[in-house]
C-alpha cells in the first residue's frame, strides 16, 4: 500500500476568509516504510500571512516573495499524491485548504479526496485515546517520539513526525501509565527519551517459515500436552 503523510502551513486558520496554502510536505511509506520519496514546497500565496500565523511557522512574507504560486505546482503535487492514502492530521484543514486552492485555478484540476483516500490521524486518535490531548505534540510524548526539532511548525518536518506517530500509533506500543502524560499541564512527564528512527532503506525483516520436520514435532508437543492434561490445550482452543 502506498502512503502519503502530508501537511500543510497557511497564512491564516480560515479558507472561507480567503486564505492561503504556503507550503506543502509529504513523506512517502510503502507498506508501513518510509521509503525516503518525499515533496516538499514553499508557495506565493499572492496575499500577506497573518502575523499570528508567522508565529507558529515562522515564515515570513519576504521569504515568500520569489517562491512559484500554487498554479505552478498545482499538476506536479496531484501527480505525486495520486491513488495513495492520504494521512493527515486534522484531515478537513487540509483538504479544505489543498481544494480551495484547485477549485480557484478554474484548470479542471480535480480535488485532492477526488484522486486519495484520507485517513485523518485527529480523528483516530480521539477514538483510541477517548478524553485525552490528541495534538502532535501530546501524541510524540505518548508514543516516544522524538520532535525536539519542532521549535516552529513545518510542514515537512510535521509530516515526517506524523509519519513516525501514525506507524506507532497503527502497530507499534505506546507505554504503560496510570495516567496520561502528555507534558501539557502540571506534572506531565515525557516518560522516555523517544524512540530511535530506522533508515528508510534497513532490510525487512525476513519471514521464516517452518519447517515440515518442525510442525510435525509442534503437533506431538500439543498431542502430549492434551494426553497429560484432559485433552484443555489452551494453543488450539485460542486458534479456533
Amino acid at each position: 500500500m502506498r502512503q502519503i503523510v502530508l501537511d500543510t502551513e497557511t497564512t491564516g486558520l480560515e479558507v472561507s476568509q480567503g486564505h492561503r496554502i504556503i507550503e506543502i510536505g509529504c513523506v512517502e511509506l510503502m507498506n508501513r516504510r518510509l521509503t525516503g520519496n518525499h515533496y516538499h514546497q514553499y508557495i506565493n500565496p499572492e496575499r500577506e500571512v497573518d502575523q499570528g500565523a508567522i508565529e507558529v511557522h515562522g515564515i515570513t512574507n519576504d521569504f515568500l516573495q520569489d517562491k512559484p504560486l500554487f498554479a505552478q505546482i498545482a499538476r506536479d503535487f496531484l501527480e505525486f499524491v495520486s491513488g495513495a492514502e492520504l494521512i493527515i492530521h486534522n484531515a478537513a484543514f487540509d483538504i479544505g485548504f489543498l481544494n480551495a486552492e484547485l477549485r480557484r485555478l478554474d484548470a479542471g484540476l480535480p480535488d485532492v479526496d477526488a484522486v486519495c483516500s484520507v485517513v485523518d490521524s485527529l480523528a483516530m486518535a480521539r477514538k483510541k485515546h477517548p478524553g485525552q490531548r490528541n495534538t502532535l505534540d501530546a501524541l510524540c510524548t505518548r508514543y516516544m517520539v522524538d520532535n525536539s526539532q519542532r521549535d516552529l511548525h513545518g510542514a515537512l518536518l510535521d509530516s515526517e513526525i506524523l509519519a513516525d506517530v501514525y506507524l506507532a500509533m497503527t502497530g507499534g506500543q505506546t507505554m504503560l501509565t496510570l495516567s496520561d502524560q502528555d507534558g501539557e499541564g502540571e506534572g506531565g512527564s515525557r516518560g522516555g527519551e523517544g524512540i530511535r528512527r530506522l533508515a528508510a532503506d534497513r532490510r525487512p525483516l525476513p519471514v521464516i517459515a517452518p519447517s515440515a520436520g518442525e510442525l510435525a514435532a509442534h503437533e506431538a508437543q500439543l498431542e502430549a500436552i492434551a494426553a497429560s492434561s484432559g485433552g484443555r490445550v489452551l494453543w488450539r482452543e485460542s486458534a479456533k
